[in-house]
């Protein structure tokens, strides 16, 4: 409630005015707060160090496996790109030689540049803080999941094999049966079995 004074014969009197919607819930979306960064945090700093381990590690092996897969393949691809290049369409084997060996000095440079480049950026993404915010809410609901014990784990499995084998001979029994049966009405030449 709001006070409001008014002039009264000289004196001052104070009163109470409600402001119009006053009593009415603000429902208007909060602001989230940003990540506040440490003081002094730079670029290879952890974010958030210590929570979702497990999640950060494997995201991390997951994107150093796809860094260098990607980087063996351009080691691979680019010295055919850059040998064309860079050979002269009437080349003396001497010429062919020092071109190779270009070749193999830029493809070797492109490969550590694009090595170290994705290495930077896939840090930077992991330690980006509402990366690392999924992360750890990612560790956190796995450490909820129920786990199957291994009895019911090789008992499911059992289960669902030998379903898998029933549907099958029921299908296979049916094909045989509709193979006979187009047979029979003179719409295949031969049988299921010839």
């Amino acid at each position: 409630m709001a006070s409001a004074t008014k002039e009264k014969d000289g004196k001052a009197m104070a009163t109470d005015v409600i402001a119009p919607g006053a009593d009415e819930p603000d429902e208007r979306p909060k602001p989230r707060p940003a990540p506040q960064k440490e003081p002094g945090a730079g670029f290879f700093t952890i974010y958030k160090k210590g929570q979702g381990y497990w999640t950060r590690m494997g995201t991390a092996l997951g994107a150093a496996l796809i860094v260098a897969l990607t980087t063996w393949f351009f080691y691979q691809q680019l010295p055919v790109i850059v040998g064309g290049m860079l050979t002269p369409a009437n080349a003396t084997p001497d010429q062919m030689r020092a071109a190779s060996h270009t070749a193999k000095n830029v493809t070797m440079g492109i490969s550590a540049a694009l090595l170290i480049g994705l290495s930077l950026l896939c840090w930077r993404l992991m330690n980006k803080p509402t990366s690392v915010d999924f992360l750890i809410a990612t560790d956190s609901e796995m450490k909820k999941v129920n786990w199957t014990s291994r009895k019911e784990l090789i008992g499911s499995t059992k289960v669902v094999i030998i379903f898998m084998f029933l549907i099958a001979f029921i299908l296979f029994g049916i094909d045989i049966l509709f193979g006979y049966f187009f047979k029979l009405i003179h719409v295949l030449d031969a049988g299921p079995f010839g």
